[in-house]
């Protein structure tokens, strides 16, 4: 009896140990893979646009010097308002010209004078010369004497209206219509004596050139995509360049190129270009830097990729696809543009590649991951070193 009671407790723990021992044997449930959101890439045309930087300069810009010497009496204009064509903007001294007005009339009075009596002695010696009263000798210089002083008339009348030209110029104009600027020589200043002094400048402002540049290497990039059928080149007159402000707002409306150099700046290497903006409300100023997007026509067979779909590291540009097996796959790409918050690839997918968008710290090349269709606004998770942030101003 004492044996078996003694049996009974002994069997018992081994029991326990024998559940132990399979329980321990037994593996780990495995985690279900993470899931994550995508896009099917898929090939399409995107707008060619080229971040650049430009300077504005007015649209024309005039000197307003003196052109006649004399003393600066006054400035008749406000510096810094807008003057119209013609408006008097600097008065200089007119004494002196209408002095020399008014002795060219004299000379000319007297001119006149002498031709009409050289007039009538011609008439005379042509009356007599017929009859014999005087020699073809006599006529001749009668008649000479007449040529002359018409001649003499016509120059003095050319003085005449040259120096009523001058005593014009002693009220200077305004030569186009536009913003004056500051006065550079002061009142009681002797001016235009050697040389046409330089009073102020007015630049017209309601509409600007919008000057930039663009390197040889991308135009002969752009015309061999354009050769290629990969990109379509707009022409000039149809090309708009997009003006942001420093502050970051976009400026409307948007410029036209008008101009694009034929020759190659040797200092820099790169072709200059221009387009006009309007500025009716005068906000641009020239001499203002500002930052450029250049529509250049259309670039085909590319993919738009979501921001957080393309990630950063040493090697370069990339994207995690989950391939047909459910695992996790990294692809170099080229991708050097931003449209519109999406990434432009131009390289490096292939169409039908499923992007993960949003749970790309999740998953790792190689891993499984469980793939839903991404929607905009659908939550990325947190940023990461490896992941691109702004676009650097590039090439397309």
């Amino acid at each position: 009896m004492k044996s078996t009671s003694l049996r009974t407790p002994v069997l018992c723990l081994s029991l326990l140990a024998l559940a132990a021992c399979g329980k321990k044997d037994q593996a780990p449930p495995q985690a279900p893979p993470p899931e994550v959101g995508v896009i099917k890439a898929q090939t399409q045309s995107t707008p060619l646009t080229e971040e650049l930087v430009g300077r504005l300069s007015p649209y024309r810009s005039a000197d307003v010097r003196a052109r006649v010497p004399g003393v600066l009496l006054k400035r008749t204009y406000t510096e810094g308002a807008n003057v119209k064509e013609g408006q008097v903007m600097f008065q200089i001294d007119p004494a002196p010209l209408k002095a020399v007005l008014a002795n060219a009339q004299g000379n000319l009075a007297q001119q006149v004078a002498t031709y009409t009596n050289n007039k009538i002695a011609a008439q005379r010696a042509r009356e007599l010369a017929p009859k014999g009263y005087i020699s073809k000798s006599d006529l001749d210089n009668a008649e000479a004497a007449e040529r002359n002083a018409a001649a003499a008339v016509q120059a003095a009348r050319a003085n005449v209206e040259s120096a009523k030209i001058n005593l014009g110029f002693t009220s200077v104009t305004a030569p186009i219509s536009g913003r004056s600027n500051q006065q550079q020589v002061t009142e009681g200043a002797l001016v235009g004596q050697s040389d046409t002094t330089l009073l102020t400048t007015v630049d017209q402002i309601d509409k600007l050139y919008v000057n930039f540049t663009m390197s040889v290497a991308d135009l002969d990039r752009l015309r061999g995509a354009a050769s290629k059928g990969d990109v379509t080149l707009a022409g000039q007159d149809k090309t708009t360049v997009q003006v942001t402000l420093p502050d970051g707002s976009r400026y409307q409306p948007d410029a036209l190129l008008d101009f694009s150099s034929t020759t190659v700046n040797p200092t820099t290497g790169a072709v200059n270009l221009r387009a006009v903006v309007q500025n009716p409300d005068q906000r641009l100023l020239p001499g203002q830097y500002v930052t450029l997007t250049a529509n250049l026509g259309e670039q085909h067979n590319v993919f738009l990729i979501p921001q957080q779909g393309i990630l950063r590291d040493v090697s370069g540009a990339y994207a995690l696809i989950v391939g047909a097996d459910g695992k996790v796959v990294r692809k170099g790409v080229t991708a050097n543009n931003m449209s519109n918050g999406n990434w432009i690839v131009t390289g490096g997918l292939t169409a039908g590649d499923q992007v993960i968008v949003s749970g790309v710290q999740a998953v790792q090349p190689g891993a499984p991951a469980k793939a839903s269709p991404w929607q905009p606004g659908q939550n990325a998770g947190p940023p990461n070193a490896a992941q691109g942030g702004k676009p650097a101003a590039g090439k397309q």
